[in-house]
């Protein structure tokens, strides 16, 4: 999954050093708002706990994740929804847009514009999203194969080496339960959670395509309202 992982990379690369920590600290707590939804003790809801991992990784202080768990509480904040779009990229790539509103009448305007602006069209609900799959994504600090058998015998449905971490995929319910299982067994979780993974990769290897490919992908990461972007491009050539 280079092309996964490529786009991944960067979009992780992008987060470190986002000078708009503002703005990725709103993503991740509409995030962690949402989870809340199903409790607010993350001992007990492991989506939560997931998100709260995903903002501490990010630096995000303590009480902006308490602020965004007590609006599950609020009656005056914001009724957040889940909105997910698919659409097609340069190249016919697919590409699927996961975010997270109170505004879905200015969410997908802001999604289309930032599609059509860069060489992408929205597509048709079911006609990009069947070609992915919805698994746990988990990023493991380590390498070589005896890490290897270790997340495998963790619970880990397939587990590959990628630029010195292990990426590990499970079941879409048996994420919370693998990463408890790697993280007893003494390696270091980078990050975990829901992703929605290509069935098949469609090759990118033209440089003016791939560039073009992940210009459309940043800018729909820009987007406030947007809390993940996926896509099955395999880009094969160097993008500088």
């Amino acid at each position: 999954m280079s092309g996964h992982s490529k786009w991944s990379k960067i979009k992780r690369d992008k987060g470190v050093n986002d000078a708009k920590r503002g703005a990725v600290f709103t993503r991740i707590g509409n995030l962690i708002a949402i989870a809340a939804r199903s409790g607010t003790d993350p001992a007990m809801n492991s989506t939560l706990a997931l998100a709260i991992e995903k903002a501490k990784a990010a630096n995000m202080p303590t009480a902006n994740i308490q602020r965004a768990i007590d609006r599950v509480a609020d009656k005056n904040a914001a009724a957040l929804e889940e909105a997910t779009y698919e659409a097609y990229g340069p190249g016919g790539v697919g590409i699927i847009v996961e975010t997270a509103t109170d505004n879905k009448n200015r969410t997908y305007p802001e999604v289309r514009t930032a599609l059509t602006k860069n060489g992408g069209t929205m597509a048709d609900a079911g006609s990009v999203l069947f070609q992915f799959t919805r698994k746990g994504v988990i990023r493991v600090a380590a390498d070589g194969e005896e890490a290897l058998l270790t997340v495998l015998d963790a619970g880990a449905e397939d587990a590959v080496e990628e630029d010195g971490e292990i990426v590990v995929y499970t079941e879409q319910k048996d994420l919370a339960k693998v990463r408890t299982a790697i993280v007893e067994a003494s390696l270091t979780i980078v990050e975990a959670e829901l992703q929605y993974v290509p069935n098949n990769m469609v090759p990118v290897d033209d440089e003016e395509t791939a560039r073009k490919v992940l210009k459309v992908m940043d800018a729909l990461d820009d987007v406030d309202d947007v809390v993940n972007v996926h896509t099955n491009a395999d880009i094969t050539v160097d993008v500088e």
